[in-house]
């Protein structure tokens, strides 16, 4: 059993996709960060940063609980354990990694400012805002162009890299981004949204 403790952002919505993915029991937690319930002292615990999401997997190394926290550790953790989602060969591993961490260290964290700039901010900062929605701009073009000629992100098959990635796309409209200029990306966020688990993961909690 896995107890995973997460809120409804794209970050908590990447190990809901894939926990429904693996077909896997666990029980939602929910810490409303609106209300900095991550602040808590036992959630602290579980996740040294104070962000969702984070799990406790109970049947860990050995046998024994192990807490995973950041959202692409919890990811790679649970497809190295379950040996799915993550190709075995060298080279398309290698691959799913360097879209994983893009997603990580580029779309994700910038995309997150435009949304606070956009829609969150106290105040209105246009250079604030023109940066982030430059670099949004920016990085769905790079999606674009990975997605050209490809159903998903490796390919023909789906992978950690699609579950860390297309939560952040589905708020799209929070980057003041226009669909229509993204044929590829929403080719690839339909074929997403028609998974069954991706679904149900999109939900919780």
């Amino acid at each position: 059993m896995i107890d995973l403790y997460t809120w409804g952002t794209p970050n908590g919505r990447k190990v809901s996709i894939m926990l429904e993915a693996l077909r896997l029991q666990y029980n939602v937690h929910p810490i409303d960060i609106l209300a900095e319930e991550q602040f808590g002292e036992e959630f602290l615990q579980i996740s040294p940063n104070n962000k969702i999401p984070a799990i406790v997997d109970h049947e860990g190394p050995d046998g024994e609980p192990i807490s995973v926290f950041e959202s692409g550790a919890i990811l790679l953790y649970l497809a190295e354990k379950y040996g799915e989602f993550l190709p075995d060969d060298l080279r398309s591993r290698t691959e799913c990694m360097e879209w994983l961490m893009w997603q990580m260290g580029n779309f994700g964290p910038f995309l997150g400012q435009a949304h606070h700039f956009n829609k969150f901010a106290p105040e209105h900062v246009p250079y604030a805002i023109k940066r982030y929605n430059t670099e949004a701009q920016r990085l769905w073009g790079v999606l674009e162009q990975r997605l050209a000629d490809r159903q998903f992100i490796l390919g023909e098959d789906l992978s950690i890299a699609d579950f860390a990635i297309y939560p952040w796309a589905m708020r799209y409209e929070w980057q003041h981004i226009d669909l229509k200029a993204f044929p590829n990306v929403t080719g690839w966020m339909q074929r997403m949204g028609h998974i069954e688990f991706v679904q149900f993961g999109m939900q919780v909690p």
